[in-house]
C-alpha cells in the first residue's frame, strides 16, 4: 500500500500528500505505534548510523494525529536547525510548529471549532506544546463514542476508577489539577482534568 493511502486512514485525507513528503524530504522512519499511555507521539534524532524517527499513537482520531505528526516534525527541523542548543518547546519549535502547522490551516483540512483552536493556541506563547488543555478539549470533542469520563466532568467528591484499578475521590482543583484521594491506600494524588476515568457504580 502507498505511503499516502496508509496515513489517509488516520490523518485527514487532504493531509496525507503532504506528511508523505515531509517523510521522504527528511529521510525519516516514521512509525505509527499502539496506544502509550504517557505520550501521544514521540521523536528521536538522529544517531549514529540511524536517522530521525517519528511514532504516533494508531488510537487517535484523525485530527490529533495529524496535530500529534506536526508537533513531532516541528522537533525534527528544530533539531536540524539547533541541535540540542535549545529548548524542547522554545521559541524555535514555536516558530517551527506555526510554520508546518499553516499548510493545513489554509487548506482548511480542520473543522471550523478545531481551526479556532489551533490558531489560538498558536498566538499563544505561554502554551508550551499540544497538552495545552483548551487545543485537548477542542481536539476530544472528535474521539468518538467513549466508554469513560473525563474528570473535570464529574461532581466533587465522585469516586471513579483508573485504569490499573485504583478507586479515587475527587477533591478540589488546585490550579490547573484536582487533588484526589486514593480510597486504596489514602494517599493523594494530582491528576489533569482531562485525564480519562470511569465512575464507579457507587457514585458519590
Amino acid at each position: 500500500m502507498e505511503k499516502v493511502d496508509v496515513l489517509a486512514q488516520y490523518m485527514p485525507p487532504e493531509a496525507a500528500p503532504v506528511i508523505a513528503k515531509w517523510i521522504d524530504y527528511f529521510q525519516c522512519e516514521f512509525k505509527i505505534s499502539k496506544s502509550r499511555a504517557t505520550k501521544l507521539g514521540d521523536y528521536r534524532h538522529p544517531f549514529k548510523e540511524l536517522g530521525h524517527k517519528i511514532s504516533v499513537n494508531n488510537n487517535l482520531n484523525r485530527y490529533a494525529f495529524l496535530v500529534t505528526t506536526v508537533h513531532e516534525f516541528a522537533h525534527l527541523l528544530t533539531w536540524n536547525d539547533h541541535k540540542n542548543k535549545v529548548k524542547p518547546h522554545g521559541g524555535e519549535w514555536k516558530h517551527n510548529f506555526k510554520r508546518m502547522m499553516t499548510p493545513f490551516l489554509e487548506q482548511q483540512v480542520f473543522p471550523e471549532d478545531l481551526q479556532i483552536a489551533i490558531s489560538t493556541y498558536l498566538t499563544n506563547p505561554s502554551a508550551s506544546s499540544c497538552t495545552d488543555l483548551s487545543l485537548s478539549r477542542a481536539l476530544k470533542k472528535y474521539d468518538g463514542i467513549l466508554d469513560h469520563s473525563r474528570l473535570e466532568e464529574l461532581p466533587q467528591h465522585t469516586i471513579f476508577t483508573i485504569k490499573d484499578g485504583r478507586r479515587f475521590k475527587k477533591g478540589e482543583k488546585l490550579r490547573k489539577r484536582f487533588r484526589c484521594e486514593c480510597l486504596d491506600n489514602g494517599n493523594t494524588y494530582l491528576f489533569s482534568p482531562l485525564a480519562e476515568v470511569v465512575v464507579s457504580a457507587t457514585g458519590t
